[in-house]
């Protein structure tokens, strides 16, 4: 993408343990020095491509000066953030947010909702989900709540029963019911997609489907609903960050009826609109 640093994930990863969750260097950093650009950190797939289309279409006319930077994982956005190499990041969910802070102690904060990734479970083996063999294995992501959600995603759809209130925080522990007897394989969000050719289906986020060219409105064979979905992807910043007049224009760019109709064109109800 045009103006876009891609950094990779290891590089971040070592720059984050160099820097822990301290404030860089001596001088300003990316959050507090509000006469520069605004840094954003983004998932590659839809999250820098709307913010690329804020930057190329919207930010220009309303004074803001935007700059984005790709990240491929779903810790380092928050890591820079926090230590304020970056101004604010765009890639999560609330549930995310909160599952983050609480375990890293980290300080980060929502600023807006903007769209919904229904996850969704896939399968190159399959094409309906109820004729998944017995003993099938599903592919789940392994970070909290997104496990938490694919297995909820499992149970809707009558593949397995969890424990009552359990909610995002399910783990394989928590099934009460496994007609199917489906074992689950536990990977990072990103590897999910890769995995289809391995295992008998995967349940995969909606950036990371749309980045596998699978299309969720298509292709899944169970999708979650966006009515009181929970789930939409925010705009985030460090906690005190919330007033910075770019962070605003930010927020208020990204909730507007451009980005609506940008999201709707491009996405095909793949990715659907918060506001």
């Amino acid at each position: 993408m045009r103006n876009t640093a891609k950094i990779t994930t290891a590089v971040l990863a070592a720059g984050a343990l160099t820097l822990g969750l301290t404030a860089c260097g001596s001088g300003k950093d990316a959050a507090s020095d509000t006469s520069g650009p605004l840094i954003v950190a983004a998932s590659p797939v839809p999250h820098a491509e709307i913010l690329t289309f804020v930057k190329d279409n919207l930010a220009q006319k309303a004074g803001l000066d935007l700059e984005v930077k790709e990240f491929t994982d779903y810790v380092t956005p928050n890591t820079a953030t926090e230590d304020g190499s970056v101004g604010a990041n765009f890639f999560q969910t609330q549930p995310y947010l909160d599952d983050f802070n609480k375990k890293n102690g980290t300080h980060i904060v929502s600023v807006v909702d903007v769209h919904l990734e229904p996850l969704g479970l896939y399968s190159n083996k399959v094409g309906k989900a109820e004729q998944l063999k017995k003993g099938a294995t599903v592919a789940i992501p392994n970070d909290t709540v997104n496990e938490g959600r694919a297995l909820q995603l499992l149970a809707a759809n009558g593949l397995i029963t969890l424990k009552d209130g359990v909610g995002t925080a399910a783990t394989p522990a928590d099934i009460t019911k496994n007609p199917k007897d489906l074992t689950f394989k536990e990977l990072e969000a990103a590897q999910t997609p890769r995995s289809l050719e391995d295992v008998d289906a995967a349940v995969v986020n909606g950036n990371y489907a749309i980045e596998a060219d699978l299309k969720p409105a298509e292709d899944a064979l169970v999708l979650e609903a966006a009515k009181g979905n929970p789930n939409s992807n925010l705009l985030a910043v460090k906690e005190g960050q919330e007033d910075d007049p770019r962070v605003k224009k930010l927020a208020e760019l990204l909730t507007s009826p451009e980005v609506k109709k940008f999201i709707e064109d491009k996405y095909a109800g793949s990715v659907l609109a918060s506001f």
